[in-house]
């Protein structure tokens, strides 16, 4: 028992989003009234142990902080905050976790309060945010996928005011507009409009070609 304190504990929930060096959790020690301190420095040494350079925290308040330091684990802490306050934090977000993996030798652990959607949102946005993935509901289901759940109503919120208010390290691709069948009808009646003088001064070219051999001729009697 000894030996498997010494190695830690893995934080529940534990999901690779990149492998070796992004991951997400339940928050380190359990959330709310579950949280235990001495199942927190079990998960704390197992992420020490793992080669965990930083922690990002998405708690509304400061908790853990401190242990962090306790643990000599780097962190950040980010707020999500308010409906309001979005678009703001979640720049944050994603601009500290884009230069954190910018360096190959960062392995981060980022955080809610629990395993949820204000957390899960998150990932497909920063997946939107990186140019890892193109288009919204694309970047759900690789999250599905990645956690193995279906991403509710808040999560889904997060991912729209990403998209929605431009939250992105690369602009996307603009895509080609799409055009209603009415329009389409009218786009080829205009194309085979432009083609018809042409058509037509050809089919003249034609017959002057064919009636050329009989100008200068006389009539018959």
């Amino acid at each position: 028992m000894r030996g498997r304190w010494a190695q830690g504990l893995e934080p529940r929930n534990f999901t690779w989003v990149i492998t070796g060096r992004f991951a997400i959790s339940e928050r380190p020690g359990g959330f709310a009234r579950n949280h235990r301190k001495v199942r927190r420095q079990e998960e704390l040494l197992w992420l020490a142990g793992n080669g965990f350079t930083h922690v990002l925290s998405l708690l509304d308040s400061p908790h853990n902080l401190h242990a962090y330091e306790e643990a000599g684990l780097a962190y950040e802490h980010i707020p999500l905050g308010r409906h309001e306050e979005l678009p703001e934090r979640l720049r944050d977000v994603y601009t500290t976790l884009s230069r954190w993996l910018y360096d190959p030798s960062e392995r981060i652990l980022m955080h809610h309060e629990e395993f949820g959607d204000r957390l899960l949102g998150v990932v497909p946005g920063f997946l939107l945010y990186s140019g890892l993935v193109r288009e919204g509901p694309h970047a759900i289901v690789v999250l599905e996928k990645l956690t193995g759940r279906q991403l509710g109503s808040v999560g889904r919120e997060i991912v729209a005011v990403t998209v929605n208010e431009g939250i992105f390290r690369h602009p996307p691709p603009v895509p080609e507009p799409a055009h209603s069948p009415k329009e389409r009808v009218k786009r080829k009646a205009s194309t085979k409009a432009k083609a018809a003088p042409k058509a037509d001064g050809k089919a003249k070219a034609a017959a002057t070609k064919k009636t050329a051999p009989g100008r200068g001729r006389k009539a018959k009697a």
